[in-house]
């Protein structure tokens, strides 16, 4: 018999035919030759065409180890978002497949005790809860725009309890910091197995909890991150995608899925209701949404609590205390009169280290990395400077290298440097950070997230790790730096996202007071996004950024893609890419209104010794974009050297 097989490789986009001995049936797992190895590959369908040269089939003699943990389903599943994102099929299933063992240990659980209360719905709860209990049977897609602190964790654990004895539920999150609290809410009301998939869960857990899923003897809820999108749960129920506005949902690395569009194709191919959260929804998903009766929104929080009130400090006059830079002295005012009420605080800047680069003072040398074409940052505690792309670090020079003046510089700031700068200024308040230099693992992590709960830290420092789902109860008073630079970053999403960022952080504050206070420190308070912002006016904001969206062609209007080139050499991923743009254009006439744009460098040209070019492409028919694609990968042949990405629906353009 012959078949079609795809292999783990991104030849042919990883379609081969070979000949087998063995009775092979589609979802197979095996081993093929591939030039002089052999390599992992997946039956797709017997190839009983004529016209293939018999002489030079390789034949299949082995299967693969995980054979069988691939249900059909989840192969359908895998083979479309191989052709939307236009991935090799090959090389996705066994990026996702576990890596096999020959004793792997079971998976740990987590028992719910069903111990908990009865929720008292509110009204804005119990209105929405009444129109999602019609619609959890088959299909069918919702939206739940709920303010922060509006308690859509309760219509989510309505939906589980209504959907588990049916079959399993995906519980999706953006971050792995979220998992805890979701975990603990979920254990005192579910009297179900909870299993978590993250980066922590070991190979050997994560084959014992495939083998679990795809027999499906048993309903579980399963709580993961955007990979858990792909575990083959054979008696899927009901998925939930939470903070669906997460750039975090899409991957940047191998195939650039979005995880919360993907769990939609999910769902539709298992027939079950999905449902997507957010207190600040993406651009796109409200526009689809906001004129169905799918579109449910939670206006008010749960306990009856204010929304906070939010106050901008302008950063603009010179005449602050350099010692207690990079706050202000109304600031720290604020944050004095929070801690004599022994209240907590939160204190955001979405940047890490102590400063953003190092300068000479006499003249003006910076300290580039090597290998990418960036600054390195300088982190005091190490005493070094480091790449923020790759592996590289040097010690902090003593004098400038290129002048030997002994005054350098530190530029900018990052949560390293607040926490020393809040040191001094309140040296009998126990504070800490939250951020990916200070928490390492899910042990540190939870550990810190106790201890502030437990009051055992007045302050806390974090980067967007604090931004999304945490509900501190001592937390009155938020504060936001460092977010002009983000607004005035060149992506047409900037302003969508510095208000989904500061929306949530502000969401921390005042969940179980009528105090709640957000402070942001800006050199632009006249900014009409922050208006917004202070007024709690998603809806403005939306119509706002709607109009700019439509007059500049952006998504939702239109959809994009980008295909970034990236090699060695900086000549050969230049003439290449101008290359590409010239058979784009010359195809392009067959093809309705597609924009190309480009080629240009990416932001960071440079990362870890490599180049890379980007071409956008820009249309209001996704066909057509699909279809260009297409194209190019069978029409087009690269150097050596030159490796292609393809970027479906991309979330940064630069």
């Amino acid at each position: 018999m012959y078949y079609k097989a795809a292999v783990n490789t991104p030849f042919n986009r990883s379609i081969l035919t070979y000949e087998s001995e063995l009775e092979l049936k589609k979802g197979d797992l095996v081993y093929a030759p591939l030039g002089k190895r052999k390599e992992k590959a997946c039956i797709l369908e017997v190839d009983a065409s004529e016209e293939l040269d018999k002489s030079k089939i390789k034949k299949i003699t082995e299967k693969y180890e995980l054979d069988g943990f691939l249900i059909p389903e989840e192969l359908s599943y895998l083979q479309w978002v191989s052709k939307y994102y236009h991935y090799p099929l090959g090389q996705l299933i066994f990026d996702i497949l576990p890596k096999p063992l020959k004793r792997p240990r079971n998976v740990e659980f987590l028992e719910g005790t069903e111990s908990g209360s009865e929720f008292i719905l509110t009204s804005d709860q119990q209105t929405v809860w009444e129109s999602v209990a019609p619609k959890l049977n088959g299909f069918d897609k919702l939206l739940i725009h709920g303010v922060t602190g509006s308690g859509k964790s309760i219509v989510y654990l309505k939906a589980i309890q209504e959907k588990i004895n049916e079959g399993s539920v995906l519980y999706l999150l953006p971050e792995i910091n979220l998992t805890p609290q979701f975990i603990n809410f979920f254990k005192e009301h579910l009297k179900i197995k909870i299993f978590t998939y993250n980066s922590t869960v070991s190979n050997s857990e994560k084959l014992s909890l495939w083998n679990i899923l795809k027999e499906g003897h048993e309903n579980v809820l399963i709580i993961g991150v955007r990979s858990s999108v792909f575990l083959p749960i054979k008696n899927l129920s009901l998925v939930i995608v939470d903070e669906e506005h997460d750039s975090s949902f899409k991957q940047d690395d191998r195939c650039p899925y979005n995880a919360r569009d993907i769990a939609i194709k999910k769902a539709h191919q298992y027939d079950v209701p999905i449902i997507l959260g957010s207190a600040t929804p993406s651009i796109e998903t409200f526009y689809k949404y906001k004129s169905t009766d799918n579109y449910l929104p939670m206006r008010n929080r749960a306990n009856k609590s204010e929304l906070p009130n939010i106050k901008l400090i302008s950063t603009r006059d010179d005449s602050n205390n350099n010692e207690i830079w990079p706050f202000i002295d109304e600031t720290i005012k604020l944050i004095r009169e929070r801690i004599l009420k022994n209240e907590q605080v939160l204190i955001f800047v979405n940047r890490l280290g102590f400063a953003s680069f190092v300068q000479c003072k006499s003249c003006g040398n910076e300290y580039h990395c090597p290998n990418c074409s960036t600054v390195l940052k300088y982190y005091k505690k190490r005493n070094s400077l480091q790449c923020q792309f790759c592996d590289y670090s040097e010690v902090f020079p003593e004098e400038c290298d290129k002048c030997g003046n002994m005054k350098l510089l530190q530029m900018g700031y990052g949560t390293e440097k607040l926490e020393e700068v809040l040191r001094k200024i309140f040296p009998e308040v126990t504070m800490t950070r939250f951020d990916r230099d200070n928490v390492k693992t899910m042990t540190k992590l939870e550990g810190i997230l106790n201890d502030f709960h437990a009051k055992k830290y007045q302050l806390l420092i974090g980067t967007q790790m604090l931004s999304k789902g945490h509900n501190f109860e001592s937390v009155n008073c938020v504060v936001i730096l460092g977010v002009d630079n983000q607004l005035n970053f060149p992506d047409f999403r900037s302003s969508e996202r510095v208000y989904q960022l500061v929306t949530q952080v502000s969401g921390r504050s005042g969940r179980y007071s009528n105090e709640g206070e957000v402070i942001i420190q800006t050199m632009n308070p006249e900014n009409e996004l922050f208006e917004h912002i202070k007024n709690h006016s998603f809806d403005e904001f939306y119509e706002k950024e709607l109009e700019l969206r439509d007059i500049c062609n952006f998504p939702p209007f239109t959809n994009l893609v980008i295909i970034h080139l990236t090699s060695k050499f900086q000549n050969i991923v230049t003439s290449e890419s101008i290359k590409l743009k010239q058979f784009c254009e010359s195809v392009a006439k067959h093809f309705s209104e597609v924009d190309i744009q480009g080629p240009r460098p990416a932001i960071i040209e440079k990362r870890a010794n490599k180049f890379t070019w980007s071409l956008l492409l820009r249309s209001k028919n996704i066909n057509d974009l699909h279809n260009l694609v297409s194209s190019i990968q069978d029409n087009l042949n690269w150097h050596y050297s030159i490796s292609v990405k393809v970027d479906i629906d991309p979330q940064n353009i630069l």
